[in-house]
């Protein structure tokens, strides 16, 4: 009897002194069906829940809903979006929505070149191609000033045009071309920017061909986004880092040869 109760009161003093196994926290992530978003979100979902971290992944089948959904609670996050777009819900909406990180950009801008190599070979005075429509033009800006090129008056804006230039210290030449037809005029000029789909279209490798592509840090880049006051959360910083993982890069690099999508 006796030896039965010291094992009774041992098994209760480890059972007391084991960890307590803590429920993983909900984390509930909106994107939009039919894009690669969903496909990224699920293969980080094993690593967050060994960060403690239970991932739902909602998917919508329109554009509208994730915001909204984010704005009002339901959602911790919503991936599907780059910051123009969401900015201009903040503004139809009344949303406080911000990024908590950009991921990865779809399609992007390049600068590309039939005569230099390489992007600090760019002489003074070059004629460089860029789109005519008012969105492209102020994209292939930025990039622009991304590359060190030029400096824009405004950097914080999205919407600029060549007279928000400040400064152009090679005195480079614009030649505003539409979209779609950039890509023919590159031997025509010193270098063009031009939109992924386009430079493919025109038998241009984005990854090989161009000397500059967009950066996470361009507004054009998907972005994981949130109520603003939220991106600081852990379980928000644990998300955009497991989608910054080498494994989901290499995951882009596999199923996205050819630099539709890229994480630069």
């Amino acid at each position: 009897m006796r030896k039965l109760l010291t094992l009774i009161v041992i098994a209760m003093f480890i059972t007391s002194c084991s960890p307590v196994q803590k429920e993983p926290e909900s984390l509930i992530v909106g994107t939009v069906s039919g894009n690669p978003h969903a496909a990224l979100l699920e293969l980080v979902s094993d690593n967050l829940k060994a960060d403690g971290y239970e991932l739902e992944i909602k998917e919508y089948s329109d554009y509208h809903s994730p915001n909204e959904d984010t704005a009002s609670g339901v959602l911790d996050a919503s991936f599907f979006q780059h910051l123009p777009y969401m900015n201009d819900a903040n503004a139809e909406y009344g949303y406080s929505l911000v990024s908590a990180g950009g991921i990865f950009i779809a399609g992007p801008l390049g600068i590309y070149s039939g005569k230099w190599n390489d992007i600090s070979a760019l002489p003074d005075g070059a004629m460089l191609a860029i789109p005519d429509d008012e969105k492209n033009e102020s994209r292939s800006l930025l990039i622009l000033q991304s590359a060190g090129l030029i400096t824009l008056r405004d950097t914080s804006s999205y919407d600029v045009t060549i007279d928000d230039i400040s400064a152009n210290p090679h005195h480079f030449d614009f030649m505003k071309v539409p979209s779609g037809d950039i890509a023919d005029v590159l031997s025509d000029v010193d270098a063009a920017v031009i939109r992924g789909g386009d430079a493919m279209n025109a038998g241009l490798s984005v990854l090989n061909d161009s000397l500059f592509l967009e950066t996470l840090e361009s507004p054009y880049a998907n972005a994981i986004v949130v109520n603003e006051g939220n991106q600081d959360l852990p379980k928000i910083k644990a998300l955009v880092a497991a989608l910054r993982s080498s494994e989901v890069r290499e995951y882009v690099k596999e199923h996205y040869p050819d630099g539709s999508i890229i994480i630069p």
